[in-house]
C-alpha cells in the first residue's frame, strides 16, 4: 500500500493558495471542492473578481485532486495546460469551485471545473491538465 503524505504537509503556508485565501472543502476521487472570498486578494482595480484568481481557484482544485491520485512519495503534479471562459462578474461574496476529472491517466489528468457563487450562478468554467512526473533524486 501506498503511504500518503497528508495535504496539510504539501500546502504550505507561504501559497498562492493561502494568499489567496482558497480553502479546501472536499477531497475525493471523483470530486474536489474548494472556496475563495472574493475580496481585495481577489478582485482587479474595477472591483470585480479577477480572472486570474478564478484561475489560480481551478488549478488548485485541479491539482489537489491529481495529487490526491498519485503516489505522493516518487511523483508531483503540475499543471501542463488551463483555459477558462469568465460567464459572469462577481464584486463580493464567495466563489465555490467543484472540479471532477474528465480523463485519470498514467502520465496526465484532466479535469473539468465549475465556478460558482453563492446562488448557484456560473461565474467561471475552466479546463485544466495535469502533467504528473517522478520526482528527482536528492542530490
Amino acid at each position: 500500500m501506498t503511504e500518503r503524505i497528508s495535504l496539510e504537509e504539501t500546502l504550505a503556508k507561504d501559497t498562492l493558495i493561502g494568499a489567496l485565501g482558497i480553502k479546501l472543502v472536499e477531497i475525493s476521487p471523483e470530486k474536489v471542492v474548494a472556496t475563495m472570498a472574493v475580496n481585495g486578494a481577489t478582485r482587479q482595480p474595477a472591483g470585480m473578481l479577477h480572472g486570474g484568481a478564478s484561475v489560480a481557484l481551478a488549478e488548485t482544485v485541479a491539482s489537489v485532486g491529481t495529487y490526491n491520485l498519485i503516489d505522493q512519495k516518487n511523483q508531483v503534479t503540475v499543471g501542463l495546460e488551463i483555459n477558462a471562459n469568465h460567464i459572469r462578474g462577481k464584486r463580493d461574496g464567495i466563489v465555490t469551485a467543484v472540479a471532477v476529472p474528465l480523463h485519470k491517466g498514467r502520465t496526465t489528468m484532466v479535469w473539468d471545473i465549475k465556478i460558482s457563487d453563492e446562488e448557484g450562478k456560473l461565474i467561471c468554467v475552466s479546463r485544466c491538465t495535469m502533467a504528473i512526473v517522478d520526482k528527482r533524486p536528492s542530490a
